[in-house]
């Protein structure tokens, strides 16, 4: 789990009820994944454990990496009948905040350590993404896909248009954007994507109620860390999928709202369903 503002924050700053709040920068000079000390780097209390659910809690204090108000998190894990790993959040404050909560797990769907991801095939159910400048802040901008590389209402692999001369692509040193998704509903859960890896037949679904979700392909991995299995994680070996609100959206006035007043409850379903094809 990222937050309590998942992707970045231009500057580790933005302004709320004309107070204006600085957070610490840990990603070129922005501040990315809620800071330097973000939830996926606390303990968290466990509320109840069974073979097939965990509850967990955290409470972001008021002034905690700058974000204001005492941020109450509730999260659920749930491993369902149909092969899905289900995630739930929650969270209320005592003051008005900013909140996107996201998950940021990493997939290869050959296993850790087996090779690029560059074959597997992914579709988005998305015709609009957010461009972003040289240091991946959102420009405002909400730009059509069709006839670029980030079109992928149609199945690709994603080794096929990654290398193509795109100014967005050159930004992101590959994939590493958010997709506005093509909703039918407000707040119904819809699905968003699919990856498909042709040698095994394993698939993911991703379902979600938010409005987007950032597709990252590993660009930045350089064999240095370790994954789950103790295998090196190396250059384009994982994707991660996360479901989202905009990046920087407190900083873009055209972009839907991330704010979370006393009394208001967030709320967000993300689902990766596991198959075979």
């Amino acid at each position: 789990v990222v937050g309590p503002y998942a992707n970045r924050i231009a500057k580790g700053s933005f302004t709320l009820d004309g107070t204006e709040y600085n957070l610490p920068i840990n990603n070129n000079g922005q501040t990315l994944h809620g800071g330097l000390e973000g939830l996926d780097r606390v303990v968290w209390d466990v509320v109840s454990a069974s073979e097939d659910r965990l509850v967990m809690k955290y409470l972001h204090a008021d002034g905690q990496e700058g974000f204001p108000g005492n941020l109450q998190i509730e999260m659920t894990y749930s491993l369902t009948p149909e092969n899905e790993f289900r995630i739930d959040y929650k969270a209320t404050t005592d003051k008005p905040t900013v909140v996107n909560l996201s998950h940021h797990p990493f997939f290869n769907l050959k296993g850790e350590g087996n090779g690029t991801i560059l074959d597997h095939v992914v579709t988005i159910n998305a015709s609009r993404t957010t461009p972003v400048d040289s240091v991946l802040i959102p420009t405002g901008e909400i730009a059509d896909v069709t006839g670029t590389p980030f079109d992928f209402r149609q199945p690709h692999a994603i080794g096929e248009r990654i290398g193509a001369d795109n100014e967005q692509l050159r930004n992101g040193a590959g994939y590493d954007h958010n997709w506005v998704l093509d909703r039918k509903t407000a707040d119904g859960i819809e699905p968003a994507a699919t990856v498909w890896e042709p040698a095994s037949g394993r698939t993911i679904e991703v379902l979600t109620d938010q409005p987007a979700m950032q597709f990252y392909s590993g660009n930045f991995f350089d064999g240095k860390a370790n994954g789950k299995y103790g295998k090196p994680l190396r250059y384009r070996e994982s994707l991660a999928l996360e479901t989202q609100k905009y990046p920087d959206s407190p900083n873009h006035d055209n972009f839907p709202s991330t704010v979370l007043r006393p009394g208001e409850e967030y709320t967000q379903v993300c689902i990766y369903r596991f198959g075979v094809k």
